[in-house]
């Protein structure tokens, strides 16, 4: 179970304890958290983002 200071962001595309996602910087903020000054709405000013990982 996921706990609430683990919360997904728009970003994600999954939680964190789901087999095949892994953590991956923001394409959006290039991992800084920040977009022209204000917090990225992509990964919650985290700077990195939950992707899919391995393939098949």
């Amino acid at each position: 179970m996921q706990a609430d200071n683990e919360a997904t962001n728009p970003g994600d595309e999954g939680p964190p304890d789901v087999p095949g996602v892994g953590e991956d910087l923001c394409a959006a903020c290039h991992g800084t958290g920040k977009v022209e000054g204000s917090r990225c709405v992509v990964c919650g000013g985290t700077g990195k983002v939950l992707q899919g990982i391995g393939g098949g």
